[in-house]
């Protein structure tokens, strides 16, 4: 395999920096890992890359890059119910999960149009009107890179899921290297469409009655089409900031006196706040600083106008931070992974 020096990232990532990484190389087999376990330890720093759409890079990356572009998609058990399918982390996630509901796999629906790559799915544990893809896992396959990059294949409650968490992100981070995943998905509709966004849309494509799955994603991909900005347009992460989750009794508190604020329930005894509202009431919404800004339909994204840095995204990140923790008392979290 090919390894680069000082390769732009600019194409790389969804928030568009031009920053650069010292060293560069694409994996798109696993019999290319020891040849790039020999590099890293000459490179020092690593970062494995998918899509590049939770990241905001800061300055150059002083290490090796590893932009993972393992492909395929294998069917492993059909018993005319339900399917198990694996997907390399390669695989653009969308296209991937409209290659399922082609093929009439109901359970990724609803997660239609989040960019990014399959292998960073279970990272992020991503999730959109009210789904998250624990919830179709199966197996997580890894590469031990402590142990010469042998397999291990992780079962769903071993990924120790959480709110945009994983094993992945955390115990594990920088060990296990996600080289494929196994959905299990049905022949059998269950349509989730509580958001009313959702309903609003079927009702308005005309589908409002018995939506099918392909349905489902056809509205989804209408309404992020309408609110989000397509990063190969305007450079973003998709929301930056995470929902804050509170004790049920603190959010009851802030309610009380913010009866507008959109909340849900997250679990026994938690309540989950719109990270959105808060910031809108803060007053960001729209707001733009030279190439740094909110944008103007959703408050949660955080964008590029053309030549941001992303110091100038951190800080302004910063402040939105700082303005709602005086005004609600309410801490919010960055979804992307700062460099």
């Amino acid at each position: 395999m090919e390894f680069l020096d000082a390769v732009s990232l600019r194409e790389r990532h969804t928030f568009g920096m031009d920053v650069r990484a010292r060293r560069f190389a694409v994996l798109s087999t696993l019999d290319d890992l020891p040849a790039i376990r020999s590099e890293a330890e000459h490179s020092g720093r690593v970062l494995w890359l998918g899509g590049g759409s939770n990241l905001l890079f800061t300055r150059d990356f002083d290490g090796l890059v590893v932009q993972i572009a393992l492909k395929g998609i294998r069917t492993l058990a059909d018993d005319g119910k339900d399917v198990i399918v694996e997907a390399a982390a390669g695989e653009n996630w969308h296209d991937f999960v409209r290659h399922t509901l082609a093929r009439g796999w109901h359970g990724l629906e609803n997660l239609s149009l989040i960019p990014g790559t399959v292998g960073a799915s279970p990272v992020q544990n991503i999730g959109a009107y009210g789904v998250e893809v624990k919830d179709c896992i199966s197996e997580v396959v890894c590469a031990d890179l402590d142990d010469n990059g042998r397999l291990l294949v992780l079962g769903n409650a071993d990924c120790r899921f959480g709110y945009r968490d994983s094993i992945f992100k955390r115990q594990a981070a920088g060990r296990l290297l996600v080289v494929a995943v196994r959905f299990k998905l049905s022949r059998q509709a269950a349509a989730l469409t509580g958001y009313g966004d959702i309903r609003a849309e079927l009702a308005r494509m005309g589908r409002a009655g018995t939506p099918s799955a392909l349905d489902i994603s056809d509205a989804v991909m209408h309404i992020r089409a309408a609110k989000l900005p397509d990063p190969a347009h305007l450079g973003n992460a998709g929301s930056f900031f995470k929902n804050p989750v509170l004790p049920a009794a603190d959010a009851r508190a802030l309610i009380a006196h913010n009866p507008e604020l959109p909340h849900y329930a997250a679990g026994t005894g938690k309540t989950k706040l719109a990270a959105g509202w808060l910031i809108e009431q803060a007053g960001f919404k729209g707001l733009r600083e030279g190439d740094a800004g909110v944008h103007a339909r959703q408050a949660l994204v955080l964008v590029n106008y053309g030549h941001a840095s992303g110091k100038e995204i951190q800080a302004l990140a910063q402040r939105i931070q700082e303005a709602v923790h005086t005004r609600y008392g309410v801490a919010l979290e960055a979804e992307p992974v700062i460099l």
